[in-house]
């Protein structure tokens, strides 16, 4: 509940009430108001702006998701998607931008500067759950997405197939693809 709704914001709003009561206690000679509404409000207050100020926002959904996508993931997505996904969909803080340490890891910053999330989807590919995250990549060509492919899918697996695409110059797609598990057969 809380990674949908900005606590940043929560908190300012709380923390503006109360200090707002505690001023106007003190105008109006109410000793106790006063003193609660200054104690409580004023650190409240700060901490909803320091969380404001390192407020990382939800990558937002580029398409809507369809049942069918939902029913697909539900069986299908691997604990791995799944994690990703809650991730870039909630807000954060303290965070440069979202997956940037992922990013790091996996060499996709070699000017310091990583390709920028901006937007995720889910589809069905070939009867397969995919979640599929959209990269702004100006400073991380192609061809080095490319070359980090197997690498990618390593660290996102195990079942999990990493597809590359590059819809326009400096865009990069990265579908994160499940892989069902081959059956056991039992002889």
């Amino acid at each position: 509940m809380f990674g949908k709704t900005s606590l940043g914001s929560i908190l300012l709003v709380v923390g503006g009430i109360l200090t707002v009561v505690g001023f106007v206690a003190y105008f109006q000679d109410n000793p106790t108001l006063n003193l609660a509404g200054f104690f409580y409000g004023i650190p409240v207050l700060l901490g909803g702006l320091a969380l404001r100020a390192s407020e990382l926002k939800p990558v937002p959904y580029s398409q809507p998701l369809s049942d069918t996508v939902l029913k697909l993931r539900e069986a299908q997505a691997t604990p791995t998607q799944n994690q990703v996904r809650k991730d870039i969909t909630r807000f954060r803080y303290g965070q440069e931008s979202h997956l940037d340490e992922v990013l790091e890891r996996l060499g996709l910053n070699p000017s310091g500067d990583c390709p920028e999330l901006v937007g995720v989807r889910e589809q069905d590919i070939d009867g397969a759950y995919a979640l599929i995250l959209e990269f702004n990549s100006e400073t991380v060509p192609f061809t080095t997405w490319q070359a980090k492919q197997d690498k990618i899918e390593r660290f996102f697996g195990p079942n999990v197939r990493a597809n590359l695409t590059q819809p326009a110059e400096d865009r990069v797609e990265l579908a994160l693809i499940a892989q069902l598990e081959p059956a056991v057969v039992q002889g």
